[in-house]
């Protein structure tokens, strides 16, 4: 398929074979290979009756996105609904892992008046699920600080206008935790976190425990993000219903949130125009909400390179790929004015193009290897152009060493170019740009222009954390503490973790204080969305190292929740 609804990856992955998308890191995500069928992201107006008729699945987010379920053969049906303006494929999704309240000015503004402690406010955490009997997340009387549950991995009971997983209220929890063991609360309550993670950032942002976070009198909304395949990475499709949920459960509350995303990933053009970056800037607009994003931990992984092709010269990229690689993935972006011949050149020296400006899927093969490729077109929301190329193994493994991407000049305006790899986390170490660039290795969803941003440094030293991610065009709104902060684990203990996604949750707690002060205390009844940004912006602090504000690294500094009140 080549239609101009559907975007590059969702083309080439319909034109690929079930092999190689089953090879691909990205081609196969959203896919079921038994029964055929897609979950897909689309973007429409008006109403989705005609995908219903032709026996799609639908759930319908706010303001007009939705997540479909459709058998393959029917998709070039769907997108000929003049209802559907735009359809994605689901992206994998990476959890940011690799004395902050002191240093991010909350201990100050909780031992003085106003004494804020995010009552009234709700706390939100879409992660990995949460350790719910953990003290950290209950009442002086033992009862639960959850509002709600959501496991989307627990299939019986999904919320009102979802189709996937299990709503846990705080009753069912609070049933639960008045048995005697876990075994028993298990029985009502069946949700567990695996990883931690979840626990963890919730912590940080608003646990009571021993070791307090930042917004502790909060009530929480919980969801534990689906991982449908083996790999267990959740994706975008389930990401996207979750925020929508959070929002619509903080409006039936009838309660201001703050919401906390500590995940991202590397597929885009990082400049805020895909659906799920939409999505989140229109849902931001929806109620008295504020989004706070992790910046990513692909600082320093090598994993991004970028540069400017100039008239009359050719322009090469070295990438190494490591031995017993599986596969590899490159995005190569330019702006659609720019054309330029594109060729790739092997380890063992054999050229493979220059690739036809032709839209469609092209496939050849080198060794062992297979490059599959797509040279889309721009899409209805951006002037950028994507080459998006697959490199896929014929048996186990693609060839290892030097691989050049050629660049020849024949009509250049700007001439500026970006490139990403997947995320480092699923790549063998050493497989990298061999000239990688720093900027703009912020992750998506973090690139979307309305939520806050949130970088990570080390609150001991006062040193930026080499490997938060970098912006660009849309850099970190702040940093915060994410070197070696004290988190509750699942086992109801303490630990350091490092990470943005750590650094991410004393934001989202920092909101939440800031919100009760304006909404609940009444000072501000406007005090969310941007304006909670602009507030934490201004009262920022700067770092030793630093002396221009806003930069790439650290945005607008970091994070002082005490300077940041407008008094």
């Amino acid at each position: 398929m080549n239609g101009q609804k559907l975007e590059n990856m969702l083309n080439l992955a319909l034109d690929a074979t079930e092999e190689e998308r089953a090879k691909s890191l990205e081609l196969d995500v959203g896919y079921n290979p038994i029964e055929r069928i897609w979950d897909l992201i689309v973007k429409y107006s008006g109403n989705l009756d005609k995908a219903r008729e032709i026996g799609a699945e639908v759930v319908e987010l706010q303001n007009e996105f939705a997540i479909i379920t459709i058998e393959e053969s029917k998709i070039e049906r769907l997108a000929l609904f003049p209802e559907i303006e735009y359809i994605e494929k689901p992206k994998r999704l990476f959890f940011q892992v690799v004395n902050g309240r002191r240093a991010s000015c909350i201990t100050s503004v909780q031992n003085a008046r106003p004494f804020l402690f995010g009552k009234g406010i709700l706390v939100a955490v879409i992660d990995s699920g949460i350790s719910y009997a953990n003290k950290d997340f209950r009442k002086e009387d033992g009862s639960t600080r959850i509002r709600a549950l959501w496991d989307q991995s627990i299939s019986g009971n999904p919320p009102l206008h979802y189709n996937i997983g299990t709503e846990y209220t705080a009753e069912q929890i609070n049933e639960a935790l008045q048995q005697k063991n876990r075994s028993e609360q298990l029985q009502i309550v069946p949700s567990i976190d695996v990883s931690g993670h979840g626990t963890a950032v919730t912590g940080i942002a608003a646990g009571n425990g021993k070791q307090k976070g930042v917004a502790i009198e909060s009530d929480l909304i919980i969801v534990k993000l689906a991982s449908p395949r083996k790999d267990g990475f959740p994706r975008t499709t389930e990401l996207m219903q979750a925020l929508d949920y959070v929002v619509r459960k903080a409006k039936e509350f009838e309660m201001p949130v703050a919401i906390n995303m500590s995940f991202g990933n590397t597929y885009g053009a990082h400049d805020g125009t895909s659906l799920l970056e939409r999505f989140i800037d229109d849902i931001s607009n929806y109620w008295k909400s504020v989004i706070c994003v992790g910046s990513g931990n692909e600082g320093v992984s090598a994993g991004h390179t970028s540069g400017k092709v100039e008239e009359g010269k050719d322009t090469i990229v070295q990438l190494a790929i490591q031995e017993n690689e599986q596969t590899v993935n490159l995005q190569l972006w330019k702006s659609y004015s720019d054309v330029m011949d594109v060729s790739i050149i092997s380890p063992s020296g054999i050229k493979v193009g220059p690739i036809q400006e032709i839209l469609g899927s092209q496939r050849f093969r080198i060794g062992e290897t297979e490059l599959l490729i797509y040279y889309g077109e721009p899409s209805p929301y951006s002037t950028n152009q994507e080459i998006y190329i697959d490199f896929l193994p014929k048996n186990r493994y693609i060839m290892s060493g030097i691989w050049k991407i050629v660049m020849t000049p024949k009509k250049i305006v700007t001439g500026i170019f970006e490139m990403w790899l997947p995320s480092e986390s699923v790549l063998n170490k050493g497989t990298a740009f061999l000239y990688p660039i720093e900027r703009n290795t912020i992750t998506i969803p973090s690139t979307a222009s309305q939520v806050i941003s949130v970088g990570a440094y080390d609150a001991l030293t006062f040193t930026y954390a080499d490997f938060s991610g970098r912006g660009g065009e849309k850099s970190p709104s702040l940093v915060a503490p994410g070197v070696n902060v004290l988190a509750p684990t699942r086992e109801g203990t303490y630990e350091e973790v490092s990470g943005t996604s750590f650094a991410t949750p004393f934001v989202t707690g920092g909101a939440a204080l800031l919100m009760e002060w304006g909404i609940i205390q009444g000072n501000d009844l406007y005090l969310y969305g941007e304006k909670v940004k602009a507030y934490l912006q201004r009262g920022a602090k700067p770092l030793p190292a630093f002396k221009e504000y806003p930069n790439i690294q650290l945005g607008y500094g970091s994070l002082c929740v005490g300077d940041s009140f407008p008094f």
